[in-house]
């Protein structure tokens, strides 16, 4: 097939078209080089034969001219991570849900009707819980009165006893916490209506907190292991937010990658109209405390700092049930946390 990355020259965009190219597909990129995940305005070095377009996302000239002759698209174009404060609302917007519609706009008038988008779960907001005594429940947002008395676990909302976290399957109801959280679950709903409306076939794969080489640097944008990473090359000792006891799921991006290459190579197969959700996890449920001190040790750097800082936009735990997407896609992660920890540790950042 002949493919279309958007945000190719991205941390998982390039990693997604090194893998479609080993799996012997065409590739084209569309990169915006932006200053907020590309400091250095300069593209990372792709595969032969993969042509380079420059060009924003949000263009409809430049997204109508990528996608002359392409069978596909990969959507991994967007602006990432929670962001500094709430004047950050209009970039992830116009990043994310105007150069999300553009480019749904601009399939619409092609003939491409195969689309994976790269979603996050960070729409599910918090993960899920289990009361002893209420069943599953849904706690509401953290209280800043709460986390300032470092209270981080959030309470059962029908009785306030401690609550048991657990894996989230993609039936879960949306519940973004955040602005960015807000604009990837708008994503998925321009793409359903677009798949509606135009006969179209799409598969949004949720990732859970991607790591691997290739991360930015010294960014606000950039997600925890980045940062962790960026602290110790500088010599400094990660500060972990919290009291390091948040749940994640770390997934390598080698194996996110390999997600993106079995979904575009089913996504043709499905029925017009039609989209499916996958989450993409690890399977390994981690805490982030317990992700700075295997980066440290790997890395050879100062231990972590628990600061008992937060941030409000921030879940406590959230880690994914992977399940769907081993059985319907044949896809499991491959890379083990502390293999993919010491990879990270030794590997350059972007810069």
């Amino acid at each position: 097939m002949r493919i279309l990355v958007t945000g190719g020259a991205g941390f998982i965009g390039s990693q997604v078209v090194r893998s479609l190219v080993a799996a012997g597909h065409e590739v084209r990129a569309l990169d915006a080089l932006l200053p907020a995940a590309h400091p250095s305005g300069t593209a990372p070095t792709l595969p032969d034969g993969v042509e380079f377009v420059h060009g924003d996302v949000r263009d409809a000239g430049a997204v109508d001219r990528a996608l002359a002759g392409v069978d596909a698209v990969s959507h991994q174009a967007a602006m990432v991570g929670l962001g500094v404060d709430f004047a950050d609302a209009p970039d992830y917007v116009g990043c994310n849900d105007l150069g999300t519609a553009v480019l749904l706009s601009a399939m619409a008038r092609s003939a491409v009707r195969g689309l994976v988008l790269a979603g996050s779960m960070v729409v599910y907001g918090e993960g899920r819980y289990r009361c002893a005594t209420h069943g599953d429940v849904a706690p509401g947002p953290r209280r800043p009165a709460d986390l300032d008395a470092g209270r981080f676990e959030p309470p059962c909302p029908v009785c306030g006893a401690p609550l048991r976290p657990g894996t989230v399957e993609e039936s879960a109801p949306g519940d973004p916490r955040n602005v960015y959280a807000t604009t990837k679950l708008a994503q998925e709903h321009l793409a359903s209506a677009w798949a509606r409306a135009c006969g179209g076939r799409v598969l949004t794969l949720r990732y859970h907190n991607v790591y691997g080489p290739g991360m930015p640097k010294d960014t606000p944008y950039a997600g925890v292991a980045s940062l962790f990473r960026s602290a110790l090359a500088r010599g400094e000792a990660p500060r972990v937010f919290e009291d390091g006891a948040q749940r994640r799921d770390f997934v390598h991006v080698g194996d996110v990658a390999a997600a993106n290459v079995a979904a575009l190579e089913a996504v043709g197969g499905r029925a017009p109209g039609s989209s499916r959700a996958y989450n993409v996890g690890s399977g390994e449920v981690r805490t982030v405390g317990e992700m700075a001190r295997a980066l440290a040790a790997a890395y050879g750097g100062p231990a972590p700092v628990v600061t008992g800082q937060y941030r409000l936009g921030d879940v406590r735990h959230i880690t994914a049930d992977s399940s769907r997407l081993r059985q319907e896609l044949g896809w499991r992660a491959r890379v083990p946390f502390a293999e993919g920890m010491t990879e990270f540790a030794a590997a350059p950042q972007r810069v």
